[in-house]
């Protein structure tokens, strides 16, 4: 398994709060890097998800919890900045005294182009010490790889149809690449070769097949690759235990982000969200506020997951992170310094 190299994992992965203030050219700047790929969230209204990435490029939008294809809109992300990004009027991104929050990756710009898979990306954008990395590519409508840009095999991969309206389709190791889940869904896993082909990705490419929510034949594709770096970020699953003191996931690291998703299997084998929590809405331990990345509703402010200096802890007996029996996936990145030896600090 690869160890990271990262020191300050806040110059890769940072979350970020600003208030809206419904003008043209607001600057958010403290993300710490020049994000590449930009997730906003209003916190306190029923308002989309807006996903931005400089592969794609400013004013280009899609959205985690609705199957739309891309959108142009000229007053939402208008600008990359080298601390930050830069918003216009659109009430999502920018709303009047709005409490917004974004969550910003760090991959290579909008990258370049990748023979390395039967299918040729056009743009792959490759943050190799962090274990991310942005893809783009035309489909063909047939099963083929296509190159990620990692050194390692990614083990959660997020692909979206940016010209049609097919949902967000997630593979993850645990289910072998055999089945697939919806980020703009609830449902459990489903199986299918179409999606990924029934391949798990290697160190150079990830597969498709032909289902055209990841690879239609003469559309624009979009795919979010994630590999685990020791140290820095844990991509694995759960079992709940179904009890308010609930089952404590080892990370080895402090989370500072953490995706769940709900009853992916198991005896519960219900429809639930998926959820994101961080360590800056509120930030302490009875108080990490929930969002559902396939909704639009508001943050939730139930005390589900604690935030532990080695991992995080779940805190509620709930179908959507802690069924008794049921299994949950998740990807975590950590808030701690690393030293030179590559060894985690654990404590703040």
């Amino acid at each position: 398994m690869a160890y990271t190299n990262i020191n300050k994992s806040s110059l890769h992965m940072n979350t970020k709060l600003y208030t809206g203030n419904a003008s043209a050219g607001h600057a958010i700047t403290g993300v710490g890097f020049q994000p590449d790929w930009v997730w906003i969230k209003d916190r306190g209204s029923n308002a989309n998800h807006h996903l931005f990435d400089a592969v794609r490029g400013v004013t280009k939008d899609i959205i985690s919890n609705s199957s739309n294809a891309q959108g142009t809109d000229a007053q939402k992300l208008t600008a990359f900045g080298s601390d930050g990004f830069t918003v216009g009027t659109n009430g999502n991104v920018n709303g009047s005294s709005a409490n917004m929050v974004s969550w910003n990756w760090k991959a290579n710009g909008q990258g370049s182009a990748n023979t390395g898979g039967s299918i040729n990306s056009t743009y792959t954008s490759a943050n190799v010490a962090a274990g991310f990395s942005i893809v783009q590519w035309e489909g063909t409508g047939s099963a083929g790889t296509i190159a990620h840009g990692l050194d390692v095999a990614p083990t959660m991969v997020i692909i979206k149809n940016l010209d049609d309206g097919q949902s967000w389709r997630v593979g993850h190791f645990w289910a072998d690449f055999q089945r697939y889940l919806t980020l703009n869904g609830t449902g459990t896993q489903t199986l299918s070769s179409a999606m990924f082909n029934n391949t798990t990705p290697t160190a150079s490419v990830f597969s498709v097949g032909t289902d055209g929510s990841t690879n239609a034949s003469g559309e624009t594709m979009i795919a979010y690759c994630f590999s685990e770096k020791v140290g820095y970020s844990k991509i694995n699953y759960y079992k709940g235990n179904g009890n308010a003191n609930g089952t404590f996931i080892y990370t080895g690291f402090r989370p500072k982000y953490v995706l769940i998703k709900g009853s992916v299997s198991g005896d519960g084998d219900a429809a639930q969200n998926w959820e994101v929590f961080d360590n800056k809405r509120d930030g302490y331990n009875g108080f990490n506020d929930t969002i559902a990345p396939n909704n639009s509703s508001a943050e939730s402010a139930e005390d589900r997951v604690d935030l532990l200096s080695n991992g995080f802890k779940i805190r509620v007996n709930s179908d959507g992170v802690n069924d008794n029996n049921s299994y949950y996936i998740y990807y975590a990145v950590g808030q701690t310094l690393v030293g030179s030896n590559n060894v985690p600090c654990t404590a703040r």
